[in-house]
């Protein structure tokens, strides 16, 4: 579905010819009880003569975060609709939370599903935190309302288009910072609605050929350099882990490289990103039950990320040189597949014995990372949907992050920043004694087929292919990188787009403090 439009506005809220008003609204729950409307409303509660909060009480509004409430204005303002979103209690500082803002706009706007204009008139401090609050008011309109266009041969019936145009209120429609802000976060949605389109293209429409081609075809007007590797150029080059995994499939895989140089930058901090494609996950010759196997077509969300990721870089242009590795193939049973008990010689020259092929994620992430580090970098962040043990640790919404300490603390800090929480994980010494292999360098999992810290498992193997001298980190997003339930603040149903928005804040980070 197509992005809206976004431009600023100053004119009072009150008088905007839109086809509706979204306004904030706190809840007071330690005073009388009564609802109190966020800053930017000043003008709109004025016109319903000090009434609005009651109206709106009386509609069964609580104030509560995400909740929406509609009230026909009756002429009351120029626009026929008000909706009040709930933005939790009154905050005591200038402003409310911001990732409370992101996922309230997006609630709103997306509720808004049929009108074509719709303005914004939320909280906006005249301080310091201005920019990061409009950013996160931004990233949640343009974000709630996605749609996966889908393969329907009718429209579901009632269905509305989503908002086509959004106006947000500001100070100054000119000022210079806040229209930056507009241009970084249209380019960060489309490159997150770009992330959950490829996550949710069905498997057999996106195979490693077809992920790859898309790729290429988004990038090449971009100004990123690209350079794709078949199976023929994989095997010549060593890349043992994800030609083994992709072996099986009649569908060849594929090593996608992006890169990125800034142009006035002499001698410029080098990030490599690299992402876990596997297209489609049956587990292979160690065959997962059928029971939710459809969902395995999450399984290319790190490599989704990487490359959406790639083309917001591209857009946005920072002081630092980055470079992403996405590292695709099709996991499936056949004759030509590999086996367990098979050794497998890697990029980096160490030999793997696998144990489990429905382990294949860390296999074709093993290569990806060491040919970022043959290449060169300062700093390397991996992104995959890599095991279930995510899940069972830390949920659906906390990505597990594995790797030097002081770089996890950056991915959380990051994280916290746009609403995208990690939590780290340690790297324990005797999971690595259980991965000893009696044949080769490494097993590919637990030699004893242990799943006790299945996720530390993951991160310890991936460790053994990091350069000296590298800081890395691995964020497993098995759980917050596909959403099963209904639409919740800027998350839709399907593919969330995690982690192109922690990606793109540490790219910051690293252009802004090394």
């Amino acid at each position: 579905m197509t992005q809206p439009t976004v431009s600023l506005v100053d004119t009072d809220p009150a008088e905007l010819a839109v086809d509706a008003i979204v306004i904030g609204l706190h809840s007071q729950p330690e005073e009388t009880g009564a609802l109190l409307p966020a800053a930017g409303a000043e003008s709109i509660t004025a016109a319903f003569d000090g009434k609005l909060t009651s109206t709106l009480a009386l509609l069964g509004a609580g104030g509560s975060p995400g909740e929406v409430t509609k009230l026909a204005t009756l002429g009351a303002v120029t626009a026929p609709l008000i909706v009040a979103v709930g933005l939790g209690d009154e905050p005591r500082g200038s402003a409310p939370a911001t990732e409370m803002l992101r996922r309230g706009t997006a609630a709103a706007v997306r509720a808004l599903a049929g009108s074509s204009t719709v303005a914004l008139a939320l909280p906006l401090p005249d301080d310091e935190d201005a920019p990061a609050v409009l950013r996160a008011t931004l990233e949640g309109a343009l974000l709630g309302p996605y749609r996966f266009a889908g393969y329907k041969t009718k429209p579901r019936p009632g269905q509305k288009k989503p908002v086509a145009a959004i106006q947000v209120h500001v100070p100054d429609a000119t000022d210079a910072a806040a229209l930056a802000e507009v241009t970084r976060a249209e380019a960060v949605a489309r490159s997150v609605r770009r992330a959950r389109d490829w996550v949710n293209t069905p498997p057999n429409h996106l195979r490693p050929p077809a992920f790859a081609d898309a790729v290429i075809d988004a990038a090449k007007d971009s100004g990123l350099e690209i350079e794709v590797l078949d199976m023929a150029a994989l095997r010549a080059g060593g890349y043992g882990g994800i030609v083994a995994v992709g072996q099986g499939s009649e569908a060849e895989p594929r090593l996608v490289k992006l890169s990125y140089t800034p142009q006035q930058v002499a001698d410029p901090k080098r990030v490599a990103l690299v992402g876990k494609g596997i297209t489609f996950d049956t587990g292979g010759i160690s065959i997962k039950t059928a029971a939710g196997m459809w969902e395995m077509k999450s399984d290319m969300a790190g490599a989704a990320a990487v490359g959406a990721t790639m083309l917001a870089v591209a857009a946005l242009k920072p002081d630092v040189a980055v470079i992403g590795y996405l590292a695709m193939a099709e996991n499936m049973p056949s004759g030509t597949a590999y086996r367990p008990g098979d050794v497998i010689t890697m990029f980096s020259g160490k030999r793997v014995e696998v144990l489990n092929t429905d382990a294949e994620g860390r296999m074709v992430l093993a290569d990806g990372i060491a040919r970022a580090c043959a290449d060169g970098t300062d700093y390397l962040f991996e992104t995959s949907t890599l095991t279930g043990g995510q899940v069972i640790s830390l949920g659906k919404r906390v990505a597990g992050v594995m790797g030097d300490p002081q770089t996890c603390e950056r991915v959380r800090a990051a994280g916290d920043l746009v609403g995208e929480p990690t939590w780290p994980m340690p790297l324990p010494d005797d999971v690595r004694k259980g991965m000893e292999s009696e044949i080769a360098d490494i097993c590919q999992t637990n030699a004893g087929m242990d799943r006790a810290g299945h996720m530390l498992q993951g991160g310890v193997f991936l460790s053994e292919f990091v350069a000296d001298g590298v800081d890395w980190a691995h964020i497993d997003i098995a759980g917050p990188a596909f959403h099963t339930g209904e639409a919740t603040g800027h998350w839709t149903k399907g593919a969330t787009g995690v982690p192109v928005r922690t990606l793109l804040a540490l790219i910051d980070d690293v252009a802004t403090n090394g």
